[in-house]
Order: structure tokens, then sequence, then C-alpha cells
């Protein structure tokens, strides 16, 4: 019989949380997690991909299904990897124009560096970096290729009214951005 999470009418992060339980719950197996909007699918089904979950959406009538297939892993607790987390527009306190400028310095400094972060969360103002506009787009672009993973926080985007104009990387909620701060070695900019 399948473990059956029923996440309709709850909001992000709830479902999402109610998924990664059920998944702590049992070492391999099939979960099915039901929820009744875009943005609880979007994000149930991306926590479960980190996780390294195979996922599996039906849509019926308005609700979405979502079948998640955990086996049986072994972690490694002992990872090196980190994330830089970007909470402005401008790297640091004082000139604007100058704050601007070092960002975009430190953006493309990241592209050199031989040992890149696992992922490069934005949140606050600085997910205006993600979005059009932004001078540095193309780096962003760039880093994503290099295998970097590129997230801003849906709540910060909808606060500035600029979810439509995202043109760089995925959207994540604060569950799972401070999923990922706690794991890893973070670095705030």
């Amino acid at each position: 019989m399948d473990n059956i999470v029923d996440a309709r009418g709850k909001n992000c992060p709830i479902p999402v949380i109610m998924t990664k339980k059920a998944l702590e719950n049992i070492q391999e197996g099939k979960i099915l997690v039901i929820v009744d909007n875009e943005t609880a699918k979007e994000n149930v089904s991306k926590y479960a991909k980190s996780a390294g979950c195979e996922v599996a959406v039906e849509e019926k009538e308005k609700e979405f299904y979502i079948n998640i297939y955990k086996k049986k892993t072994v972690i490694n607790e002992k990872s090196d990897n980190y994330v830089v987390v970007v909470t402005s527009d401008k790297f640091g306190e004082g000139d604007e124009r100058l704050g601007k400028i070092l960002m975009k310095s430190f953006i493309v400094s990241l592209k050199e560096q031989s040992k890149k972060p696992e992922s490069i969360i934005f949140i606050n103002n600085g997910v205006k970096l993600t979005t059009e506009g932004s001078e540095v787009i193309e780096d962003l672009k760039e880093l994503m290729e290099m295998g970097v993973e590129i997230i801003s926080c849906g709540t910060c985007l909808d606060f500035y009214g600029i979810k439509e104009k995202l043109l760089v990387g995925s959207i994540s909620n604060m569950y799972s951005i401070a999923e990922k701060m706690t794991t890893l070695r973070t670095i705030r900019v």
C-alpha cells in the first residue's frame, strides 16, 4: 500500500515539509503526494528530485498526484560543497553604484573559481539580479551551464512583483532554501 500525503488546501512550504517527513519515514518505496495548486506541485517535485527521488506527476480535475519513488541510498555527510546566498542587488554598504560594480565583479569571479558553489540563492532584493534588467544575467547563465544551481525566492519575486520577469534559474521556497543553508557551508553576500 502506498504512503499518501494529502496536502490539498495547504500553502507552501507545508506540502514540502509534509513530503520531507513522509520520505524520512521510509528507507525506500513510493509516496503519493496530492496537492491542488501549481506552486505546491513544482516545489514538492523539486524537493523530491533534490532528495534523489524519481518523480512522476499526473493532473486530474485540477489536482496534482505526485508519485515519488525513493531508493535506498548512502549519503556522504562530509560534503565540502557550499552555497552562496545573495541578499541584495549590490555588494556591501555605501555607494550604490560601487555596490553594483562589486556585485558584478563577485559574480564574474565565481565563474573563475576552481571550486564552484553548488547553488547561488537569491533572496530579498537579491532576486532582482535574476530578472529582466540585471547586468549579471549572462554571467548567471554561464554559471548554470557550469553546473551551478541558480535559485530565486518565490516570495521575494512576488513581493517585488517581478516573478514574470525571471530570466535565469528556478523559483524555490524558504523551506528548501533553509534546508540548503543548514546542510551546506553557506557564504552570505
